[in-house]
């Protein structure tokens, strides 16, 4: 099991339209037409004392709940964060069991902000990471920062550095496990060790993933061709444990394929269907291609990933536009 949790607030967050603040219209009593005034009076008052980034925000929902995000690499993740993946500006913590899947879709993250034009930095804390295996998943390790940082203190200003040069738009640490002893692997590490760290990234857009090892359980799948019986990956169940910016406790089944990472051809095969954009009519059409059978057509996608990534943007639009 691998599980996502969203730490989206800091002490503080920053202030917007603050003098575009107006008297609730729904609240015509005199008690809260006074409380309206006491709270417009306070937020001039931290207006004057402190700095924009350090004051309140009144945002309306609907308007705060959309955030810049970095696809996972899986639609289906995407989905049920809600919001089309993971929001820049935020921590992010990835935990699950050992082989769950936490490095792999870390890799994928950094792989979809690459596409992006974005830098990324990979702090192996454990020196566990292959580099070789994020090249095969599509990562451009010739253009990630890697380091293997030898204690708590030296992660810590790595990533402060990292932040504050504003360059970089995600930053992994694996793990967390590696950093503090276990008596400190609980709710209250990230904010005791690492709290600074929300409203630095937060101001430099920079979206932190924290990797974090939990006992669960994990099941592998076997191939079906032939006679072989070797496990070539793992079915994982993914849970939005926190969300800010949408609906919590969502869940997105993944397929990761052993050295290839996400099985992505195959949800995007299956949602394009459920969507309409792939036709079935005694076989599958895609994009002018017949195919007679579901075996067939995820062997196509998956030797063409340029389809794969056309039908993903097409999906992408119609799940995500607003």
């Amino acid at each position: 099991m691998a599980c996502v949790g969203g730490h989206t607030r800091g002490i503080s967050s920053a202030v917007e339209g603050l003098l575009e603040y107006e008297m609730d219209p729904q609240y015509d009593d005199d008690g809260a037409m006074k409380k309206d005034a006491l709270l417009f009076q306070a937020l001039s008052q931290l207006s004057s004392d402190f700095s924009k980034e350090s004051m309140l925000s009144l945002h309306r929902f609907s308007s705060s709940r959309y955030a810049s995000v970095i696809p996972t690499g899986s639609l289906k993740l995407d989905l049920a964060l809600g919001i089309g993946g993971l929001p820049k500006g935020r921590m992010i913590e990835i935990y699950g069991k050992e082989a769950s899947g936490k490095t792999t879709l870390a890799l994928h993250v950094i792989k979809e902000a690459q596409k992006l034009g974005g830098y990324c930095a990979y702090l192996d804390v454990e020196n566990a990471m292959d580099p070789s295996l994020a090249e095969a998943m599509g990562v451009d390790t010739k253009n990630l920062l890697i380091s293997h940082p030898i204690s708590a203190e030296a992660s810590f200003h790595i990533v402060d550095t990292l932040i504050n040069s504003r360059s970089v738009d995600v930053i992994v640490v694996d793990s967390v496990a590696a950093l503090t002893p276990q008596c400190e692997l609980d709710g209250a590490f990230l904010l005791l060790c690492g709290l600074h760290h929300l409203v630095s990234s937060r101001a430099s857009n920079t979206l932190m993933i924290y990797l974090v090892q939990v006992r669960s359980n994990v099941k592998s799948y076997q191939g079906t061709s032939g006679h072989f019986s070797e496990a070539i990956g793992i079915n994982v169940s993914v849970q939005v444990m926190k969300n800010k910016l949408g609906p919590a406790l969502k869940k997105a089944d993944l397929d990761i394929k052993y050295g290839c990472g996400i099985r992505r051809e195959s949800e995007v095969f299956e949602m394009a269907c459920e969507h309409g954009i792939i036709l079935k009519n005694d076989g599958y059409w895609i994009q002018g291609e017949f195919f007679e059978d579901k075996v067939e057509a995820e062997h196509y996608l998956a030797q063409n990933g340029v389809v794969v990534d056309d039908l993903a943007q097409i999906l992408r639009h119609k799940l995500f536009s607003r």
